[in-house]
């Protein structure tokens, strides 16, 4: 494990593998960093791999969380390492990525992004926030499943038949259930952030845009705004891969990553 302090007093914690280059993993949401497990043990032959449990998804934490103080785990975090540095973020990982790279622009030698949900239009969670409202509510009513139902139906926009199935599997899992209402407050966090395109533009290192064309496409238009935007983007797609390439195709993911890595790192 690695375990350090953030600016503001609360412990940062992830698991620290492996030796080499310094890749720091922002795991995606309904998480604590072991979903990407299986693509950790293959980077870990030539890399020290760094996977994070995000503030906003620790339930000894307060919640609900900043994107500002999740950055500031992240930051504390790379100094722990205390040598270069390579951001992975995955989802709304990858949005923190991005505004870590914004908060500390020299920490850090580059980034991969895995389908960051940025904002470049109305929110995330529908105008007014209805969906986060309406997945509140059954939060509320002690359905953390229908909840998801709703957030993957309506924000990630996958089909019906998909969300039923991950709200039967969420409901089923205690682990899963208790991290329901965290992924509500990442999504009204990364709404609350609203457009940033303008500040992501002022980034200046190397960053490399991953997607999958089985995607939703929402997906696909915010890494197309994130690659005009960028001035340093590279974009790779990950073909017959959707949003969970790190489970279903870790090789590719892993593969993707260490290539972008050898041109960072020289």
């Amino acid at each position: 494990m690695l375990i350090t302090t953030a600016s503001d007093g609360t412990q940062v914690r992830a698991i620290d593998e492996g030796q080499g280059p310094a890749l720091l993993i922002l795991h995606p949401g309904l998480d604590d960093g072991r979903s990407w497990g299986k693509v950790a043990a293959l980077l870990t032959r030539s890399h020290r791999v760094v996977r994070l449990h995000r503030r906003q998804y620790r339930q000894d934490l307060p919640s609900p969380a900043t994107i500002s103080q999740e950055v500031q785990h992240v930051l504390a975090a790379a100094r722990k390492i205390g040598t270069p540095v390579l951001l992975v973020g995955h989802s709304s990982g990858a949005v923190v990525a991005l505004e870590s790279l914004v908060a500390a622009p020299g920490t850090f030698t580059g980034a991969v992004l895995y389908e960051p949900p940025v904002v470049i239009g109305p929110p995330l969670g529908g105008p007014g926030g209805e969906i986060n409202i309406r997945a509140r509510e059954a939060i509320a009513a002690g359905r953390p499943g229908r909840a998801l139902r709703i957030f993957i139906r309506d924000t990630v926009r996958l089909p019906a038949w998909v969300a039923f199935l991950s709200g039967l599997f969420v409901a089923l899992s205690p682990r899963l259930r208790l991290l329901v209402p965290h992924q509500i407050n990442d999504n009204e966090a990364m709404d609350r952030l609203g457009v940033r395109l303008d500040a992501y533009a002022g980034i200046d290192t190397p960053v490399l845009l991953l997607g999958g064309d089985r995607s939703p496409g929402h997906l696909s238009e915010r890494l197309d705004a994130l690659a005009r935007a960028l001035p340093r983007a590279e974009r790779v797609v990950l073909h017959g891969q959707g949003h969970s390439a790190h489970a279903a195709a870790p090789a590719k993911v892993a593969a993707a990553i260490e290539s972008f890595t050898a041109t960072t790192t020289g």
